[in-house]
């Protein structure tokens, strides 16, 4: 199972809408909709999704012309589109990636299959966002369950309560250890490069992680590289490096 993200669904039938977010939402996503391009595009003015699900028939602008509009916005232009359709002919699919989809989806198609390409654009668009276990020392991040644990040799484990974006810096930090990472990197890797916002939202984030580490002793595990980034260790600090 993936991580949880955001999907926003354009389809003008309420019933496929509706149908649609069942599913995504059972499979642990949010779904968000709109009915028409136009609402589309003010649903992305005030959050940008992970993935767009666009029926290619929509009313007024069509679903072609969407994902070319979107493809022209650098704010929008690296967001995985999967076209929705009943158009099966080669041309179609040709049009349809074209204009800048990711994927190609014909109707009817199966919520398993859905799901599928949903996983395969998330793996490209995010690769660092795997159901991978980490484990370092006695701290250890499960994406599957979405829980994070401390055990000490001969003592149950602890469960650390962390934010959705607290996990998924921890996890990325895990999986990538020794290594310094830029502020603008973990947003990219973290949060995507198509969002855009203040790197020093990246230190408010970490702040929060090691308040959240603090009680079970790892909080210095997330070090500070001045003038570089940050950087996760089991390792003892170096004169160069703090937890500050």
């Amino acid at each position: 199972m993936s991580l949880s993200s955001n999907i926003l669904i354009v389809e003008d039938e309420p019933a496929i809408a509706e149908l649609l977010a069942m599913n995504l939402q059972h499979a642990g996503h949010c779904p968000i909709r709109a009915g028409s391009a136009e609402e589309a595009l003010r649903v992305i003015r005030d959050v940008l999704p992970d993935v767009l699900l666009i029926d290619w028939m929509l009313p007024g602008m069509s679903g072609v012309a969407l994902a070319r509009a979107l493809r022209t916005d650098a704010r929008t232009k690296a967001i995985p589109i999967i076209m929705l359709t009943a158009r099966s002919e080669e041309g179609d699919k040709v049009q349809g990636l074209d204009a800048g989809a990711d994927d190609y989806i014909t109707k009817p198609f199966s919520p398993k299959e859905l799901l599928a390409r949903i996983r395969a654009v998330l793996r490209r668009r995010a690769p660092q966002l795997t159901a991978e276990q980490v484990q370092i020392g006695g701290l250890s991040v499960d994406p599957s369950s979405r829980r994070a644990l401390f055990k000490k040799p001969g003592s149950e484990p602890l469960e650390i309560r962390l934010g959705p974006t607290e996990f998924k810096l921890l996890h990325y930090l895990m999986a990538h250890p020794e290594r310094v990472h830029s502020r603008g990197a973990l947003l990219d890797k973290v949060w995507g490069d198509h969002v855009f916002i203040e790197e020093r939202t990246v230190d408010v984030h970490i702040k929060r992680l090691r308040e959240a580490l603090s009680p079970v002793q790892c909080a210095e595990m997330v070090e500070t590289v001045r003038g570089a980034g940050y950087r996760f260790t089991a390792q003892s600090r170096s004169p160069q490096v703090s937890a500050a």
